[in-house]
């Protein structure tokens, strides 16, 4: 969906970055320091207007939350909420990520969550996808041994892909289901503005859990 253009964009982001980070991969081996204590981090990425990982954020104050977004418009919406919401355990920086070793030691993080990724429709451009086998790997890598993935999709085709991925990566799945809404899985409590809208809609939600 193309977002609309905003007046003075940087000029509204400075003024809500009490959470936004400038400089993430200086932060590479150090989030928990950032954070200012031991608790495990976790990744949203694509954080949209950061409904969902408000959402993380307030559930599990025991936690650590990372949110990623590479539209500065749309990011400016997340950082409005963080700064209405005061979570100490969430952080958002700005930035279309591709390697996350650029950002995150092996081990770093204990979960990762991809919310209604870009299908990348046309088959020529699946190497794009975010649950492409050599990025699911990336994710992996920097990933503590039980720190698990998940992934929510509205759209049947790359839902369907991202399974045969997960198996061709090697990884394992946990949960798995082509209606969140009508499972008991927890992640049906943490929906984003694009969920809301749709699920509301009576369209299907599709999740997996893996590892």
């Amino acid at each position: 969906m193309r977002q609309r253009n905003i007046k003075n964009l940087d000029q509204k982001i400075r003024r809500n970055s009490t959470f936004l980070v400038t400089d993430p991969e200086s932060c590479r081996g150090r989030w928990r320091e950032v954070f200012g204590n031991n608790a495990p981090v976790y990744l949203e990425i694509g954080c949209g207007k950061g409904r969902f990982i408000a959402l993380r954020a307030a559930a599990f104050p025991e936690k650590n939350f990372i949110a990623v977004e590479g539209q500065s418009n749309v990011a400016l919406r997340a950082l409005q909420k963080a700064e209405i919401c005061h979570f100490d355990n969430l952080r958002i920086f700005i930035d279309y990520v591709d390697d996350l070793g650029r950002y995150f030691e092996p081990g770093e993080l204990a979960g990762i969550y991809l919310n209604f990724s870009d299908p990348w429709p046309k088959a020529r451009h699946a190497k794009r996808r975010l649950t492409y086998r050599e990025k699911l790997k990336n994710y992996r890598s920097v990933m503590s041994p039980e720190g698990t993935i998940e992934f929510k999709t509205d759209n049947d085709g790359l839902f369907a892909f991202t399974i045969d991925e997960i198996r061709n990566a090697g990884l394992s799945i946990w949960e798995m289901t082509t209606d969140l809404a009508a499972s008991t899985f927890e992640s049906k409590l943490f929906t984003t503005e694009y969920e809301e809208r749709f699920g509301s809609a009576g369209k299907n939600i599709n999740y997996v859990k893996f590892k």
